[in-house]
């Protein structure tokens, strides 16, 4: 095996796990501290993200590794790849860099960020309504739509495996 196909095959393990992950948070954290009051929602939003901040060294290894990975095997496997091949590898960059990682490095982090700086216990019940009123709805609409395209790159980077 080439280290282009070895670089692919873990690009497309990394990415496929980030899709995983921003699923999760879709299908099951989100709608699960939904069901929090606006205190329990914004601290327990705020601990889960305080584990990625501290720089989990598995999730920095995935999702930066996600992101190295992917444009090294775009760098490696463009010119060894036909029309097709480059298409397939060429959108999965492309999706995944504008996608998902720009949204959340402009959206998601920022929105995190400041609610990392919310002393939460100091706010009055209106004032933690206003803050989880607006965090919540704008960080899953990001949310959802990292969520359809990191798997329309893992959908795409799985094509082009089968393709080799």
């Amino acid at each position: 095996m080439e280290i282009f196909q070895v670089t692919l095959v873990v690009a497309t393990l990394l990415c496929t796990l980030v899709a995983g992950f921003v699923f999760a948070f879709a299908a099951v954290v989100m709608p699960g501290i939904r069901r929090l009051d606006d205190s329990g929602f914004l601290q327990a939003f705020q601990v889960m993200d305080r584990v990625i901040q501290e720089r989990q060294p598995l999730f920095v290894l995935v999702w930066v590794g996600s992101v190295l990975t992917l444009v090294a095997s775009a760098a490696l496997g463009f010119g060894q790849l036909d029309g097709v091949g480059r298409v397939l590898l060429g959108a999965s960059v492309v999706v995944y860099l504008f996608g998902v990682q720009l949204p959340t490095a402009v959206v998601n982090i920022p929105l995190n960020n400041k609610l990392q700086e919310t002393a939460i216990a100091d706010l009055d019940p209106t004032a933690q309504a206003t803050t989880r009123r607006e965090f919540e709805a704008r960080w899953n609409a990001s949310n959802q739509a990292r969520t359809v395209l990191a798997s329309a790159v893992s959908v795409l980077l799985l094509t082009l495996l089968l393709r080799l």
